[in-house]
């Protein structure tokens, strides 16, 4: 059976750092095409610096990065350093990228892996704001049939928004790419607030990472450590810190540890208090079709024991 070919678009992060690794560890369970990078948490010359470090950190500098957009579509835009660090990764050293800069920009990327695929051969996960995914559906529309789905962090579909009152960041950050990507036809995974929020960081699983014999497990748990820290800082204890981007890449490799339900999907890009809001039609009130699976529920405890399984894989 041929792998699914898939595509990492992300703006790290530190929760996105982890997805990075948990997808690098996990190609036995598909093959992880490349990385696309996108402003969002930080600049782009953050998260792109951030993903080939990433990369190296790994010891996978065969998997490619490529830098995206530096701006959302239509919208300011927003930024997340006070919970993420002005370098995007709390300022945890990372090593210098050995690997050439890739040339060709993101959303070309997409275009081409897309259409040197077979019909239904590629699952993109974006994890920050959706600019690079929606942009290579504008330029190339054509690439639709190539997507098996899209497995997207942003949102919330039943609770509060951590942006704003309504809104998730990574889709606040750019509305009007997310809703070109939601309305576009192609099945899609939801992994909101709703469901990511149940991925705590304890302190119980930092040890965890700090006693795994490698250096990759120990920057993961001082990536871990600073963000949660950052997190409880920015909100009085409020929130702790949670693993939002990984559940897209555990998603991939075992379903099973998330539940949801099929809604009717969309996102206001036009209110000032609403705007980035999620509308999710929980009753079925519009009539409109189901377009988004949106997962409510996880296995906390499998996912981290997923999570540590694969780091633990890394030696370095």
């Amino acid at each position: 059976m041929t792998k699914q070919t898939v595509i990492l678009d992300c703006d790290p992060g530190l929760d996105d750092a982890v997805a990075i690794l948990l997808a690098l560890t996990s190609q036995e369970n598909f093959d992880l095409a490349g990385i696309t990078t996108v402003a969002g948490n930080v600049s782009l010359y953050h998260t792109y610096r951030n993903a080939r470090a990433l990369v190296e950190l790994a010891g996978c500098p065969e998997v490619r990065v490529f830098e995206g957009c530096a701006r959302a579509i239509m919208s300011e835009g927003a930024r997340a350093e006070e919970v993420h660090g002005a370098d995007g990764i709390g300022g945890v050293p990372l090593p210098a990228p050995t690997a050439p800069v890739e040339e060709q920009h993101a959303v070309d990327f997409i275009i081409e892996t897309c259409r040197n695929a077979p019909d239904k051969g590629v699952t993109i996960c974006p994890v920050g704001p959706m600019t690079n995914v929606a942009l290579a559906l504008i330029k190339a529309p054509d690439i639709k049939p190539k997507i098996n789905e899209i497995v997207f962090m942003g949102g919330v579909a039943f609770g509060p928004g951590n942006t704003s009152p309504a809104a998730e960041f990574n889709i606040y950050a750019d509305p009007h790419a997310s809703e070109i990507v939601i309305k576009s036809g192609i099945p899609q995974v939801m992994m909101g607030l709703d469901v990511t929020q149940q991925a705590i960081i304890t302190e119980d699983r930092l040890r965890y990472f700090r006693e795994l014999p490698s250096a990759v497990s120990h920057a993961v748990a001082e990536m871990l450590s600073a963000y949660r820290k950052m997190v409880i800082e920015k909100t009085g204890g409020a929130r702790q810190g949670v693993l939002h981007d990984p559940c897209t890449i555990a998603y991939l490799i075992d379903p099973t540890i998330f539940e949801g339900e099929d809604y009717f999907v969309e996102v206001d890009c036009s209110s000032s208090a609403n705007f980035g809001r999620t509308t999710v039609d929980g009753l079925a009130v519009t009539g409109q079709p189901a377009n988004v699976k949106v997962m409510l529920n996880m296995n906390d405890q499998a996912f981290y024991d997923l999570l540590f399984d694969r780091i633990s894989r890394i030696k370095k």
